[in-house]
């Protein structure tokens, strides 16, 4: 198949393959004559199991060790056990931060129950009122939530 059909089935862009290509997730496929890159249905199994590690939030290198595992079939697989228990708890520190993010926006929230000119917006004041002892976040999920310009609010 070309790197069109791999991309539909495999619910991925052309650009996630190549990039994938490129790292060396993802082998480089052989070329036809006419140099289009032709894939194999094992370039889909791969992608398939590259975009399910991606939906359980693993990095890259996360998802190239445990490559490495399902190519070594004979291998102990205590190093997969490690790597996933090492994600569980990261997944459970980004759950607790996002926790007390939510608390901190709902306290913040609070500050404005109503309809004020911004002026005396009890957020935005609040928001200003940031000191260097107030928590910084120490990570942020990009792309979580939609964009949304000032036009377009109430």
């Amino acid at each position: 198949m070309k790197i069109g059909e791999l991309a539909k089935q495999a619910g991925t862009s052309t650009e996630t393959i190549r990039y994938y290509e490129q790292i060396g997730l993802l082998p480089k496929p052989v070329r036809s004559v006419s140099n289009y890159r032709v894939y194999a249905s094992a370039h889909l199994e791969r992608m398939t199991f590259i975009r399910h590690c991606r939906s359980l939030d693993m990095t890259l290198d996360e998802i190239r060790i445990l490559l490495h595992f399902k190519a070594s079939p004979d291998e102990n697989c205590c190093g997969v056990n490690h790597l996933l228990d090492e994600h569980i708890g990261h997944v459970a520190l980004r759950i607790a931060e996002l926790q007390e993010l939510e608390q901190q926006l709902r306290e913040l929230r609070q500050r404005c129950p109503d309809d004020r000119q911004a002026q005396h917006c009890g957020i935005l004041v609040g928001l200003s009122q940031a000191t260097a002892s107030d928590p910084v976040p120490t990570s942020h999920v990009a792309g979580v939530h939609a964009r949304v310009s000032p036009s377009e609010l109430p």
